[in-house]
């Protein structure tokens, strides 16, 4: 009698109405090969003590081209690419007990998971890996300094504890045979721009203690590994090892889109209710379930929806199995969530995509993304996350936002999309400036440096000595102050110095910083400001003192900032004409006031009340995409009554698409739409970069601008409701609060745009 796999937990679930699409995907056998013999013969034990017996070709593919020349790595989730450089430095470490490597990491979690990965090799007399990051106790790093071979911390430590100190790090920038960058995918727009000048200054810095280390970089799935790993490092002829090796598990993917309530007003069930739905149903078919939420708050609600659920479905035993995971989180807590999880103790896990990135959480059955991430590339790394005990289910939960719905809609192409490519600027010019002064104060500027520096740093470092911050010496560009310290002024994550510290008043802990460019419409007084994933009220904006005070907020509403905003053209960089339309690319000044915010429900958008602020000015350079439509409109008599919201409309759909595009997030853009813009001398719309300087965004924009016209067309001319909804032309992040705008109007620009259809 042949016997017959029993049906997978979530068979019934897959039957729901609210499933709009399903697809199955086989699973896939892992190609192995066997570990090189010429390896030495203590990583060779090394890799038998971690009972490792054999490696996936793409492994050892990785340590060929590691000893070539700088190597990516970009294949899926658990396809063992720590392995990938581990074994190449493992190597070098063991035949040259002087050699250094360095690793960095995103994540502290991550660098802890990493210290603990090394140390299971057993090779405790040739690699001495020691953790250098803010928790490292002040006594121990001298002799980290002084003794570990392998030195693991994040950008942030490496831009402002190390370089500016390397003369008490000679011994690791004399012996630097290798630098790893895992997660290379996370150091994109301006985290990425920062994170590309500190690696030139580590380069700059290693070539004057006499080395050329060797760059490794891991990644997940991006459309552009080669060139996002030549943007970071400076470096060229970077190989690619991009053909996955690993087994995958047999996976369904399933697209659940909550029922529509109002179709006029484009509202539906919460998306945050269905979650706990989804979750309970699993966890009640016993199937080890993730759900990923991107804010704290989402967590939390979603936990508590499921184990309400849960109890009132008389299995209370059941609501105790499902727990929350976010930062913050000891490494003992987390092993102690991993254990649970894998002895099949706990049956759910409601995260935030802290664990997104590559940390080990054990065996799963099912993976949940409530509303989309951001890109394609982070839900792959979510949904990869199902399926580790031969089989798995991945559900894309979608939202109202506009790029959900579209998704929706064409199931089969969002499913097959291309991930994203990874954009970031290095030489954004006020990014560039504050590293080039960081650099000046390692060592003098000179000439030499133009190989690693680029060579327009000469025209920076004399601005920067007009504006009396450098001087010229016969050694080169030095601080003007011998006392400044530029890498304490330099947060990594905002594209300028000029910024707002964000105070959590009941801790006083310094959360980060936001850029002054855009702390008045984030974190003016009463903002309810998301960062980390966690909500806050701003209960005070100190204007003198550039300083936000926040409070954990657990409220119901969120806010809206309606501003008044101009944009002007300093700089033409280039310029085309496209479906009849004058396209250009270029540097703006934009110029911004907040007027005061609106209070929406969070459920329902519906505005409670808005208050006005009193607000300065706010102007700063960026760059933007720009296209003028007098010809397209003088073509054919265009309803004036519907211009300003035709353009308004069509501006917020272009938007929210960009990011299809562009690996980035649509508050990192802005816009501005006019029928008489003063230079133009007609209808423009502009689309720009939402950070100082720019980090590339529009200008991938400007290059697939039809593409940007065809994704517009579509989420408008698809979304079922009658004047505009926030599925298709509505913002969130509008600064004239959603008025006007014409549905009707921008889809007749469109039409012009593209053509009879």
């Amino acid at each position: 009698m042949t016997a017959t796999r029993p049906a997978e937990p979530w068979a019934a679930l897959l039957n729901d109405q609210r499933v709009v699409h399903q697809d199955s995907y086989r699973a896939r056998s892992a190609r192995f090969v066997s570990v090189p013999e010429d390896l030495d013969s203590r990583v060779l034990a090394a890799l038998e003590h971690a009972g490792i017996e054999s490696l996936y070709a793409h492994q050892e593919a990785a340590l060929r081209a590691a000893f070539e020349g700088p190597t990516i790595v970009a294949t899926g989730t658990a396809s063992g690419k720590s392995l990938c450089f581990q074994l190449p430095t493992l190597e070098v470490l063991c035949l040259d007990r002087r050699a250094r490597a360095l690793y960095l990491y995103p994540t502290k979690a991550l660098a802890q998971d990493q210290a603990r990965a090394l140390h299971a090799f057993g090779l405790d007399k040739a690699i001495r890996p020691a953790i250098y990051d803010g928790d490292t106790p002040r006594e121990e790093r001298a002799a980290i300094r002084k003794r570990s071979n392998l030195v693991l911390t994040n950008p942030d430590m490496l831009h402002v504890g190390i370089l500016p100190n390397h003369p008490a790090w000679a011994e690791l920038f004399a012996n630097l045979a290798f630098v790893v960058i895992d997660e290379a995918h996370v150091y994109r727009g301006v985290f990425g721009s920062h994170v590309a000048n500190v690696l030139r200054r580590l380069r700059r810095l290693a070539a004057r203690y006499g080395t050329e280390p060797r760059f490794l970089l891991a990644s997940a799935t991006i459309a552009n590994p080669v060139e996002l790993a030549e943007r970071l490092t400076g470096l060229e002829n970077m190989t690619l090892i991009d053909t996955d090796a690993a087994s995958a598990a047999q996976r369904t993917v399933a697209m659940w889109n909550p029922p529509l309530l109002d179709e006029e007003l484009g509202t539906r069930a919460s998306v945050l209710a269905e979650a706990a739905e989804l979750l309970e149903r699993l966890v009640l078919e016993g199937a080890r379930t993730i759900c990923f939420m991107k804010s704290r708050r989402g967590v939390e609600l979603i936990l508590r929806h499921a184990v309400d659920r849960l109890r009132s479905s008389g299995r209370p035993e059941l609501a105790e199995r499902i727990v929350p995971y976010r930062a913050g989180y000891t490494s003992q807590q987390r092993r102690e969530l991993e254990r649970r999880l894998t002895s099949g103790e706990l049956l759910g896990v409601v995260a935030t995509d802290a664990l997104e990135l590559g940390i080990d959480i054990g065996s799963l059955d099912a993976a949940i993304c409530v509303t989309f991430p951001g890109t394609v590339s982070s839900l792959r790394q979510m949904w990869g996350r199902a399926g580790r005990r031969g089989r798995g289910l991945a559900v894309f939960l979608a939202g109202e936002d506009a790029l959900d719905q579209f998704f929706c809609r064409h199931p089969e192409e969002f499913l097959g999309r291309p991930v994203e490519a990874a954009i970031l600027d290095h030489e954004s010019p006020q990014i560039y400036a504050e590293h080039l002064l960081c650099a000046a104060h390692e060592a003098p500027l000179s000439d030499d440096d133009a190989a690693v520096l680029g060579a327009g740093w000469r025209s920076f470092a004399e601005e920067l000595t007009a504006a009396g911050m450098l001087r010229e010496r016969v050694t080169g560009f030095v601080p003007r102050r011998a006392d400044d310290y530029p890498a304490a002024r330099v947060s990594l994550r905002s594209a300028t110095a000029d910024s707002y510290s964000l105070i959590d008043v009941g801790s006083g802990e310094l959360l980060g910083h936001v850029e002054a460019a855009r702390a008045y419409s984030t974190v003016h007084e009463g903002a309810i400001y998301l960062h980390l994933g966690r909500s806050y009220e701003v209960i005070g904006l100190d204007l003198d003192g550039r300083r936000a005070l926040l409070d954990p907020f657990s409220g119901d509403y969120f806010t809206q900032t309606k501003r008044e905003s101009f944009t002007y053209i300093e700089r033409l960089h280039d310029r085309r004409d496209t479906l009849g339309v004058t396209l250009s690319f270029g540097a703006v000044g934009v110029t911004d006031t907040v007027l005061g915010y609106q209070r929406k429900g969070l459920q329902d958008h519906v505005v409670r009340d808005f208050t006005a602020l009193d607000l300065p000015t706010v102007d700063f350079s960026t760059r933007a995409l720009w296209f003028e439509l007098d010809e397209l409109l003088a073509a054919e008599e265009f309803p004036p009554e519907l211009l300003l919201g035709a353009l308004h409309a069509l501006e917020h759909a272009q938007i929210a698409v960009l990011p299809l595009i562009a690996m980035c997030d649509r508050w990192d853009i802005g816009g501005l739409s006019t029928n008489a813009h003063p230079q133009t001398g007609g209808p423009t719309i502009f689309i720009y970069d939402g950070h100082p300087g720019g980090i590339g965004i529009t200008r991938r924009g400007y290059d697939q601008f039809e593409r940007l016209v065809n994704d517009a067309q579509r989420l408008i001319g698809e979304c079922p409701c009658t004047a505009g909804c926030p599925s298709c032309v509505q913002s969130p992040k509008c600064g004239n609060l959603n008025e006007p705008l014409s549905k009707r109007g921008a889809l007749e620009l469109l039409r012009r745009l593209r053509g009879p259809i």
